[in-house]
């Protein structure tokens, strides 16, 4: 059994709407797809059902890597996460050292991740550099492109 991942209501329903979309329509699809290559003849030399056999695997495989992260999903209720210190999904905004530069990541579990809207994979570099932390702390984060200090300046829900 996998460990727990820590979701918003949100990214949960996100998860199980796409499992329920892959059951439902891209299954089915892709049935049918494999039913009409097979009636084409000849299997050893059928490009189009050895393509959706390996459509169907891959789809296999990606329903059951998202049942078992529905069946481990435990929800996070934001109103009563502690702002002592960074959690997932807790909003911490910080000041890069060095350059001055000043940035809000909220942190959240690896598929609800979205950097365009500041929300970063707790298991990401900075993630793991900002897990913990309180404000006033500094987080030295390795990322591929080197080191990079980040204060933290406010922590929120």
């Amino acid at each position: 059994m996998s460990t727990p991942a820590y979701y918003t209501e949100e990214g949960l329903r996100k998860l199980q709407e796409e499992l329920h979309h892959l059951r439902t329509v891209e299954r089915p699809h892709i049935s049918q797809q494999i039913a009409d290559a097979r009636d084409k003849g000849d299997l050893s030399e059928n490009a189009e059902y050895h393509a959706a056999k390996e459509d169907q695997g891959l789809l296999e495989a990606r329903i059951a890597k998202l049942e078992e992260v529905v069946a481990s999903a435990r929800i996070i209720d934001a109103s009563q996460l502690d702002t002592s210190k960074a959690y997932i999904h807790s909003t911490v905004r910080v000041k890069q050292v060095g350059s001055g530069t000043e940035r809000a990541f909220t942190l959240v579990a690896e598929s609800e991740a979205d950097i365009k809207s500041g929300k970063i994979s707790v298991s990401s570099p900075i993630g793991k550099g900002l897990l913990g932390r309180a404000v006033g702390e500094v987080a030295e984060v390795t990322t591929p492109a080197g080191t990079t200090r980040f204060e933290v300046l406010e922590i929120t829900r």
